[in-house]
């Protein structure tokens, strides 16, 4: 049943407006293509806006908003008809609760101000124990939003099985990459987890039910299992049997800091994320299946789904976290990457930079530091890698495909973007991106970020042994080839030899 603001905007000959509010993230990113395929006009929003771009979205208005700057929620609110509410601070640390009720309130009223007639927000299973910040900040926020005075629909989700979804991502990197783990007493608790088929689902025709204003709904799948039989399952799926030993003195906290060692989900989320696991939450979600019927994928065959999803991924031009071609086409390999980078601003034009840019490598090598280069080199030709390997098909150009060295060129953005895959020998997968963005004063900032995709442990070692030379190499690299720059240009100090 459709509401009456809905069925007269559709007897007008237009859609409504949605906008996803937090479309950035993980089902953000998954509802917004979810909804263009049902012919919905929608606006998405999220703090950075070049994340969104980065998406690809054809059709999708993007505009830039923050819940806790309220000034910037009106042009996202105007003229919206459904506006979800899938934002949370759980990235930015030990405050998270405080921030996720501050974000709230300002939502709340910016709506009402702008007339949305539904709010759908999706927060996560209570149980009635409930003592973690986490579980405990997501009912809140839920209150919150229903402060204000437009209809607010609340879906509570649990585990959600889908590529990128944190407690899913933590389940892939235990169970890919320790044969044998080491587990607290929470691995036992219980919970129903949800296909992300099946939450999208709900999530697209839930405002479509009058019913549904002002409710709130359990979200869950057919089975009720423990973290260690989910864990056990998805070992199956792939092949891999599982030797787990429950060690009673890992608490939640021990427990989050022993993830930050073993997987490559941020440390903060996977703090947060423990606290909430050490519930048993079953979902009680006899209302929302009378109200949307739909067949519910079990457990077994929701990781199936997953892993079928991530072998579909189209090739991306440039980098967006998780995205498979980046990852080598490797199950295995963290879908969470590290970062590290550094970044200049050059009295010259993005032509200039870019010129710099695309340069690289072959005889004119990387700017700064060559020695450094060299010294990772000559260890990757020690174990059989083509460290060595030197020279580019044009020293003046580019095409998608080049081998720059080691490297190769995976998404070519002229004046904006050069994305490169790193072809050394390394346990995960790498990417080097340099971005390029024109200055209002007439210069220009270069910044150049490496991700790493982590294989396991000692993926992450090896990220953590070098991300100081990285650092270090980017911020001096990314100087040196401003100063380039400003030599071809004639605008500032500079030199067109090889340092």
């Amino acid at each position: 049943m459709t509401e009456p603001g809905e069925r007269e905007a559709e007897a007008a000959g237009r859609r409504p407006k949605t906008l996803v509010f937090g479309a950035s993230g993980y089902v953000g990113t998954n509802l917004v293509p979810r909804l263009l395929a049902e012919g919905v006009p929608v606006r998405a929003a999220a703090r950075n806006r070049r994340v969104l771009e980065a998406r690809g979205w054809q059709g999708v208005e993007i505009v830039a908003a923050d819940a806790l700057r309220p000034e910037t929620l009106g042009a996202a609110l105007a003229g919206v008809d459904v506006a979800y509410y899938l934002v949370h601070s759980m990235a930015a640390g030990r405050d998270f609760g405080r921030l996720d009720l501050e974000a709230a309130d300002h939502f709340a009223r910016a709506a009402s101000a702008a007339g949305v007639r539904r709010i759908v927000y999706l927060g996560g299973l209570v149980p009635r124990d409930a003592d973690s910040e986490h579980l405990v900040s997501r009912k809140e926020t839920g209150d919150r939003l229903r402060a204000g005075t437009v209809p607010v629909t609340e879906l509570r989700a649990g585990i959600i099985v889908g590529p990128g979804s944190a407690a899913y991502e933590v389940m892939r990197d235990l169970v890919f990459n320790l044969p044998v783990m080491v587990t607290p007493k929470w691995v036992q608790s219980k919970s129903s987890p949800i296909a992300l088929p099946n939450l999208l689902e709900y999530l697209v025709r839930l405002p479509r039910i009058a019913e549904a204003a002002g409710g709130i709904y359990d979200a869950g799948g057919p089975d009720y299992l423990s973290y260690e039989q989910m864990m056990r399952i998805f070992g199956e799926v792939i092949g891999r049997r599982l030797r787990i030993l429950r060690v009673p003195v890992l608490t939640p906290t021990l427990s989050s800091y022993w993830l930050g060692l073993v997987t490559a989900v941020p440390a903060s989320i996977a703090r947060a994320l423990v606290g909430g696991l050490k519930h048993d939450i079953p979902a009680h979600d006899a209302d929302i299946r009378r109200l949307i019927p739909q067949p519910l994928m079990p457990f077994r065959e929701s990781v199936e789904a997953a892993l079928e999803a991530e072998r579909r991924h189209d090739v991306a031009a440039r980098w967006t976290e998780g995205a498979f071609p980046f990852r080598h086409y490797r199950h295995d390999y963290a879908y969470y990457a590290k970062k590290a980078g550094g970044s200049a601003i050059a009295n010259a034009s993005p032509a200039a930079v870019w010129k710099v840019v695309t340069s690289m490598g072959g005889d004119n090598r990387y700017f700064y530091m060559n020695v450094l280069w060299w010294l990772r080199e000559l260890a990757d030709w020690l174990v059989g890698g083509p460290g060595f390997t030197r020279g580019r098909r044009d020293p003046g150009s580019l095409r998608l495909g080049d081998a720059i060295d080691y490297w190769t060129v995976l998404g070519l953005e002229p004046e904006r973007r050069l994305t490169l895959n790193f072809g050394m020998k390394a346990p995960g997968a790498g990417i080097l991106e340099f971005e390029i963005e024109p200055l209002a004063d007439g210069r220009t900032r270069l910044t150049e970020t490496a991700y790493w995709h982590p294989q396991g442990v000692w993926g992450l070692l090896y990220w953590a042994v070098l991300v100081p030379f990285h650092l270090f190499i980017f911020k001096g690299m990314t100087r040196a080839m401003a100063r380039r720059a400003e030599a071809l240009e004639g605008r500032g100090p500079g030199s067109l030899t090889s340092p």
